[in-house]
């Protein structure tokens, strides 16, 4: 069953036709058709398979997880392609990373949601760690969904990711987290992540290595 849905996933995915200047891959998501501008050049502006789990994910599930109007924060995004999908099912995303990734984020999420959703995506820095308070302050910004997708990988900012995660989440926040697994010492943020947050496992795709998680705050999960 697992490498049939794999199989699915990897369905969304197409490749131009002819090589163009810019090196480009679309995606089926939402109804729509994707086009994502990758960047060789550095980890964040590659689409991983993760990011495809999670749109999977979003668009089979939206009865159940509704985004629609909802106020969703994607950590650490990369192409962007969680939030345009996101966005494309109707909530109201802050797009977040690093100022170096910026401007093909920009460019990504511009391209593939100007007047085809209900709300205009917002990207915005996030540095994990730092200036949490004053970029995103706990009393204004609440989230109903955080997302994030292949965010703990071989880097020295696990203390800021877990961080950033804590200071994201309201009581009622809901994470949905898409986790590749390689290495022990990212395999065990799980651990120190599970001492603030409760973890369920949605998916398992072993045949990718990744996880599929939902969490909340300690003892706000319905079971």
């Amino acid at each position: 069953e697992d490498e049939q849905i794999v199989a699915e996933i990897m369905r969304r995915r197409f490749f131009p036709a002819l090589i163009t200047h810019k090196s480009w891959e679309g995606f089926h998501f939402a109804g729509h058709e994707i086009r994502i501008t990758e960047a060789t050049d550095c980890y964040g502006a590659v689409v991983w398979p993760s990011a495809l789990v999670l749109c999977y994910f979003l668009e089979t599930n939206s009865k159940q997880y509704n985004l629609v109007d909802k106020n969703v924060i994607e950590i650490g995004a990369g192409t962007g392609l969680v939030s345009i999908v996101a966005s494309l099912l109707g909530a109201l995303v802050t797009v977040t990373d690093l100022p170096e990734l910026l401007g093909n984020l920009q460019h990504n999420v511009l391209q593939n949601t100007k007047l085809k959703c209900k709300h205009q995506p917002c990207v915005k820095e996030l540095s994990w760690g730092i200036d949490l308070e004053k970029n995103f302050p706990r009393s204004s910004c609440h989230f109903d969904y955080i997302m994030a997708a292949d965010v703990v990988y071989h880097h020295p900012f696990l203390d800021e990711l877990l961080l950033t995660f804590d200071h994201l989440c309201k009581n009622d926040t809901v994470i949905l987290w898409a986790m590749k697994f390689r290495l022990d010492k990212e395999n065990k943020f799980v651990g120190r992540f599970q001492t603030l947050f409760d973890l369920e496992v949605i998916s398992n795709f072993p045949s990718l290595n990744i996880t599929l998680y939902k969490a909340m705050r300690k003892g706000r999960m319905k079971t």
